[in-house]
């Protein structure tokens, strides 16, 4: 006796309650995920705005000390006696940079920093760190460029191109909410972007 045994396959989909509750689960994941990636996104970037603007702040610094202490008149720098920091191993040696504006001495523009200026050491007859001393030399005076910045950095908050026109500038004669740069020299710089941040401050302010 044959027994014959009856199956039925039935192939059970997704009901539609099941895609709107599966969907209801994916949107309040995403939700809650895509805040964290753009934060995440926005703390990096203002990472980096950290450190172009630390950057470039250190190296205005830097430029200063090295006119400290200095004389300008006509086309070169005459050291004065007095106390300098010992961080400012040379001083800037062309006076051609500085207009009758900035006494203060302060870079004329962030391309100075980049494209260096001519330094010569504090103390004669001592030579520059890795600059070779000219031994025909009678002063025995050594001579060198010294950049302050290797590259004028980023904003990265307005994703512009490298560069003064990307940043706002301030000088040593203007307030820091200044709409507009002199031109006489540099003192500050900051970003251009009213943008706030994840603190709640403005990248302007920073």
């Amino acid at each position: 006796m044959t027994k014959k045994i009856n199956i039925t396959s039935q192939s059970k989909g997704f009901t539609l309650l099941e895609l709107v509750i599966t969907c209801t689960v994916l949107a309040i994941l995403s939700l809650g995920i895509m805040p964290l990636v753009k934060n995440g996104i926005k703390r990096q970037k203002e990472q980096e705005l950290r450190v172009a603007l630390r950057e470039m702040r250190d190296a205005i610094d830097a430029f200063k000390r090295d006119t400290e202490g200095v004389n300008y008149t006509g086309l070169g720098g005459t050291p004065q006696n007095g106390f300098i920091t010992p961080r400012s191993k040379v001083y800037i040696a062309d006076g051609k940079i500085f207009t009758s504006e900035n006494i203060d001495y302060y870079p004329p523009d962030l391309e100075t920093l980049t494209k260096g200026v001519e330094v010569k050491p504090r103390v004669q007859g001592v030579p520059v760190p890795g600059i070779d001393l000219d031994k025909n030399a009678t002063d025995k005076i050594t001579q060198a460029t010294k950049t302050y910045l290797r590259r004028i950095p980023d904003d990265p908050m307005t994703e512009g191109f490298a560069g003064t026109e990307e940043w706002n500038i301030q000088s040593c004669y203007q307030e820091s909410d200044a709409s507009s740069w002199d031109r006489i020299n540099v003192f500050d710089v900051r970003s251009k972007s009213d943008e706030e941040s994840l603190s709640g401050e403005k990248y302007s302010d920073w």
